[in-house]
């Protein structure tokens, strides 16, 4: 699923596949599962989450106390939001690691595909005190392409991010954002022993992002269409970095 950007201090990280992004929500919606991700995914199903809500209904995780404010994430609705991200998309900075700069037809696309998937990849707003300033994709990194890239877990848990605003880029905002993500998701996912993340690896600020928000850097990952530093932050250690 979708990594920063070209110029220094700008928050985003994309799709695992690389910057293909479209072509990484087809893979994941598409992919043939193992049969022991198989299984996981059927007893998901049958006693996980909300209904067997591979991600434990997102939709009604409560909002966090941040230092940059309330932070809260939003599940898309298109009919609201693509305009708004579909400008975000179209500056160089993202387009540069997403690749969805072009008509709004181009980013709908690409967030439909997460829609009308079976749950198992979230995009949503992130709002700051009532205001929405970044994008997120919250997805099953057990049950994404990534997890022929590495030992998966079952109930991994990725996090792709662009922050849209310019103001509120290269300020630590991005920082503040991830680290909060992490906890919303090992608050409300009680499976989920880690969040990872998989940036480009060339791209500095980003991943010293992470760092600064308590993840690790697991290892150096080689994708289809980049190298990318898979990032780790673990729930045994949280309350540590």
């Amino acid at each position: 699923m979708p990594p920063t950007e070209a110029h220094p201090g700008t928050e985003t990280t994309g799709p695992a596949p690389g910057p293909g992004a479209q072509q990484g929500a087809d893979d994941t919606l598409d992919l043939h599962l193992p049969e022991e991700l198989l299984a996981l995914l059927a007893a998901d199903r049958e006693a996980g989450g909300a209904d067997g809500d591979l991600l434990d209904d997102l939709a009604g995780w409560r909002p966090a106390a941040t230092p940059a404010g309330r932070f809260q994430l939003v599940p898309v609705r298109l009919d609201r939001d693509l305009a708004l991200i579909a400008r975000w998309m179209n500056d160089p900075a993202v387009a540069a690691f997403w690749e969805l700069e072009g008509p709004p037809t181009v980013t709908a696309d690409h967030i439909r595909a997460q829609l009308d998937g079976d749950g198992r990849s979230v995009p949503c707003l992130g709002v700051l005190d009532g205001t929405p300033m970044s994008y997120f994709e919250i997805y099953r990194a057990d049950l994404d392409p990534l997890a022929r890239h590495y030992p998966a877990r079952p109930h991994d848990t990725g996090v792709h991010l662009l922050v849209g605003g310019v103001a509120d880029r290269g300020r630590g905002v991005g920082t503040t954002l991830l680290r909060a993500v992490a906890d919303l998701v090992l608050d409300h996912r009680p499976r989920c022993t880690r969040v990872l993340a998989e940036p480009d690896l060339r791209n500095i600020p980003s991943v010293a992002a992470f760092l600064g928000a308590g993840f690790r850097l697991s290892a150096e990952v080689d994708l289809p269409d980049k190298r990318a530093a898979l990032m780790v932050r673990d729930r045994v250690l949280r309350h540590v970095l």
